[in-house]
């Protein structure tokens, strides 16, 4: 049954209110609900004055839902939402800084009740043209629609029908000047139909409406250019039914109609932006100085470990490059090694205009980007990044509700008191349209608008707006932006070796030759601490907790190093504490009441905008400023000052506060989610990311036994939970019942081991690979794609190009290797995976886009064996194992050593020519 609600018309002042049934209200409110977070909760009921009673009530509820279906219904009985007007809920969504969800809440409305909201957030051009048309007092004021292209009538409360009426039906040939009073009634087509898209150089335009619309007009009839300017007011010019839409400054009364738009002055648009003058020359040049000095402020203050806070430095004294590697434009399952982050952009004509640099969590990829705005500020001699003519960096993670990159400089590039205006901006970006002009965009997996598909990031990312601008775009590789063009540049950062962090040891932590030594080989005695700290985030807490006296080293796990790290962290600030501040029980008490923040954490990454950064008023109302203050003096939470522009206000700075780094925030989430599983009808959120938050499955896994086996489960029941599941299960110290079952099912199909593979997931699915055979349970295939390198002559495994080997299993029944296209196994390589079948009791062995040596036999003890070589990765030249010899699966022909050798020849000229077959 379809739900309903109902709306009032306003008639005379005598009529009764008539109740209409407006279908779908009621599916909005519910999905309004799951838009709502407990921070914007929270915010509205202090905007709304509630009473204490009921804020206490919203705080109490059992669940972020359970609050937002309170809050919601609170609303709609105090006439803050009503079923033909949400305005009061838009405007107060803005005014805290959440402009983007009040476009999401729009979105909302109308796909579920096909209606326009009153105060419209740029959704649909033709409810933005209406709702300017009215003033503050009338937007109370429903509007009837009739018919697939409806007419919106407009009726003042306190005057008749008859009268509206008679307000319409005037004679034409009156003159055509009117005025709008406070009981006129124009009727209007402007519905999406009703709209044709008008040419810039005619038009006006106001930053927060589409460009380019007007109202349609009959035939015969003239197109008004629109103009806003303050206050809107309704023009009818020549023609009883053509609307002219305008901006005028106006106080109170009526409001003179204008006869032609020549009356009009117009107000260029952000798309339209007029070619500069010479005056604009010195704005240029403080551009640039401006946004040096912005750039200054961001390299400046680095923080390696995040509680000591009075020693800062400077990106160039800390930097130390990571491995990077670059995907091949052809082959794009191919990526080759990078010497050095100069190399991202290559000098060669045609290179990718767009660049993606994308990366594990913890790998490096926001100090990269401050070490190219550093290069860029000083002017590094030999570094690509100090020659563009503009270079600018912005963290996506507050670009919320931003909707153009002007607004985006102005807003995060500029300082507060700069004299350029948006305007200003706009100008000079266009400028240096024949110029080098770099954006990089950081944090794409942390921006809070990327479910809008046609924010601005993405309409630059597709060449929609601003062809002429370079782009570097770093996020995490499991949140790649999608839709991009095939000849979009991916970069990958592969984190530190050894090599590299000896250098940052010795550069930053300590030039003590046995201090360096002993760091490292700590390091080097722990695997599973090596493989953590590829990730420099790792690595650079390990050096420097270790050399400070940590027992890091001797730990085994993801969850135990992290662990330990947030005591330290938590331990060293009690210890600058005083009096009975820095008694034990006060350290536990902060320790021990996280719930609060655990809550948070998780929802917000675990919500469809995964936005983990609070407002600092309501975040210490939550956990409370003792809590607050003491985490934030630890490291673990920061305390920034954010710019925010509300809808038609001047920008306004508030307090925020987030997560040192958003794997922070997955520890502590962490703790929430065991709470989640406890109840065994939880379910996983279908919206999230499961390899995305990889650290906070692991780190709740072994936080908690039993919770972590439920944790597994719930991973198991997704189809995308197979890796999530192999990073997991090592981390419980025991497999429960549910466990194995979920393990069983996970290596009864294909198990990859790629290329593409951290260190740490690459190790995991290799511990879990050993304790399933240990289990007896039967390994169904192992896919080593491009990562095997080798095979120990001594002890039989597989080496791998990462370092790491895999085992001979004795539950593993099949074995792919496909190799780099065009490599060509020696001899040695090909005796030692048949000795390693061997060992494994393999059923199936298969080689793909390799070349494998001549053999005139093989030993019976492969006839078992299903052997099989596809050498060019098509199947018309695929060849299989029988009696010795190799066959030709199509023509049943027996491989000759002269058909071997018209291969070799094959095989060598297209792959020495890049021609790759998928």
């Amino acid at each position: 049954m379809a739900d309903s609600s109902s709306t009032y018309q306003a008639g005379g002042s005598g009529d009764q209110p008539k109740k209409s049934i407006i279908p779908g209200f009621g599916r909005f409110k519910v999905a309004l609900s799951t838009v709502l977070t407990m921070e914007i909760i929270m915010q509205l009921a202090y905007i709304f004055e509630y009473p204490n009673c009921l804020i206490d009530g919203l705080r109490k509820a059992d669940t972020t839902t359970s609050c937002a279906l309170l809050m919601v219904s609170g609303m709609e009985e105090r006439g803050q939402i009503a079923p033909h007007d949400i305005s009061q809920l838009l405007d107060s969504l803005k005014d805290i800084g959440n402009p983007g969800t009040a476009s999401t809440v729009q979105e909302l409305f109308l796909k579920h009740t096909d209606r326009a909201a009153i105060d419209h957030v740029d959704t649909d051009p033709a409810a933005q043209l209406l709702n300017l048309t009215k003033s503050d007092s009338e937007k109370d004021i429903p509007i009837e629609e009739e018919g697939a292209h409806s007419q919106g009538v407009i009726r003042e409360r306190g005057h008749s029908e008859a009268e509206n009426e008679a307000t319409v039906d005037r004679d034409p040939d009156e003159p055509s000047q009117k005025t709008v009073g406070a009981s006129s009634m124009y009727p209007m087509s402007l519905t999406s139909s009703s709209l044709l898209p008008i040419a810039p150089e005619l038009m006006g335009h106001h930053p927060n409406l589409p460009m380019g619309y007007g109202a349609m007009l009959p035939p015969g009839d003239r197109m008004q250019p629109m103009n806003f300017m303050t206050q809107p007011r309704v023009n009818i010019a020549g023609s009883d039914n053509m609307v002219n839409i305008s901006y005028h400054v106006q106080s109170t009364g009526s409001v003179p109609l204008a006869t032609s738009s020549s009356q009009l002055d117009p107000v260029p648009s952000p798309d339209h932006v007029p070619p500069p003058n010479q005056e604009s020359d010195g704005k240029m040049e403080a551009f640039i100085k401006e946004l040096e000095g912005t750039g200054r402020t961001l390299y400046d203050k680095i923080q390696p470990i995040p509680y000591i806070k009075e020693k800062l430095y400077s990106v160039g004294k800390v930097f130390i490059e990571v491995g990077m590697e670059r995907r091949d434009e052809h082959d794009h399952d191919s990526w080759k090694t990078l010497g050095s982050y100069h190399d991202i952009f290559p000098v060669e004509k045609g290179n990718p205009r767009i660049q993606i640099i994308e990366g594990d969590p913890g790998y490096g990829k926001s100090t990269l980007a401050l070490q190219m705005v550093y290069d860029w500020c000083n002017k590094v001699s030999g570094s690509p990044f100090s020659g563009p003519d503009i270079l600018i960096c912005l963290n996506l993670r507050q670009l919320k509700g931003i909707t153009s990159i002007a607004q985006a400089i102005k807003q995060l590039s500029l300082p507060l008191d700069s004299e350029l205006e948006l305007h200003d901006v706009e100008q000079l970006i266009h400028k240096k349209q024949k110029n080098n002009i770099w954006v990089i965009f950081d944090a794409y997996d942390e921006y809070p608008d990327q479910h809008n598909k046609d924010n601005f990031v993405m309409q630059m990312l597709k060449g929609k707006i601003g062809q002429h601008v370079n782009i570097l775009l770093t996020t995490r590789s499991s949140c790649i932006p999608p839709g991009l063009g095939a000849h979009t540049g991916r970069i990958r950062l592969t984190g530190f070796d050894n090599a590299a962090q000896e250098r940052y040891i010795r550069k930053v932590v300590t030039g003590d030759d046995e201090a360096v030594q002993k760091i490292l080989e700590q390091l080097n005695i722990n695997p599973t601490l090596g493989d953590l700290c590829q990730a420099p985030l790792f690595s650079v807490m390990y050096a420097h907790l270790t050399h400070k006296g940590s027992m890091l080293h001797k730990l085994s796990s993801v969850t135990g190093f992290f662990g330990h790290m947030i005591s330290c962290f938590l331990s060293h600030t009690q210890n600058k504490l005083s009096g009975a501040d820095k008694s034990p029980e006060n350290l536990q008490t902060h320790a021990d009441t996280h719930a609060p923040l655990a809550k948070l954490a998780f929802e917000a990454l675990t919500s469809k905008m995964q936005q983990l950064v609070w407002d600092r008023t309501f975040f210490g109302g939550v956990l409370g400023e003792d809590f607050c203050k003491f985490y934030v003096g630890a490291g673990i939470l920061v305390e920034e000052e954010e710019t925010y522009i509300p809808l038609g206000k001047v920008p306004q700075r508030k307090t925020v506060v987030r997560f040192y780094h958003k794997l922070f925030g997955e520890w502590y989430a962490a703790y929430h989610l065991i709470e989640c599983v406890k109840s065994r009808s939880y379910i996983l959120p279908e919206n999230i990311n499961l390899y995305d938050l990889k650290f906070l499955f692991m780190f709740a896994c072994g936080l908690d036994q039993p919770g972590g086996s439920q944790v597994i489960k719930l991973l198991g029941e997704r189809k995308d939970g197979a890796k999530s599941v192999v990073l997991c299960a090592p981390q419980l110290k025991e497999w429960s019942h549910d466990v194995l079952t979920t393990v069983r099912g996970i290596v009864s199909s294909k198990v990859w081991i790629d290329s593409d593979y951290s260190r740490l997931l690459q190790r995991s699915t290799i511990q879990l690979l050993e304790l399933v055979s240990q289990h007896k349970i039967p390994i169904s295939e192992v896919w080593l794609n491009r990562s095997f390198s080798s095979v120990d002559p001594d002890s039989l495994p597989l080496v791998l190009h990462s370092g790491l080997c895999l085992p001979p299993l004795s539950t593993l029944q099949g074995l792919v290797i496909w190799t780099e296209r065009g490599r060509e196994v020696t001899v040695d390589e090909w005796t030692g995976i048949l000795n390693y079948a061997k060992n494994c009791l393999l059923k199936k062995l298969r080689f793909q886009w390799c070349l494998l040596p001549w053999k005139d036999s093989f030993p019976t003890s492969l006839d078992n064996v299903e052997v099989s070589w596809v050498p060019l990765g098509v199947l018309d030249e695929c060849y299989i194992l029988r009696s010795g010899r190799w066959q030709n699966v199509g023509s049943g022909e027996i491989l000759t050593r002269g058909a071997y050798d018209d291969l070799v020849t094959k095989f060598r000229e297209r792959y020495s020519c890049g021609v790759f077959v998928v």
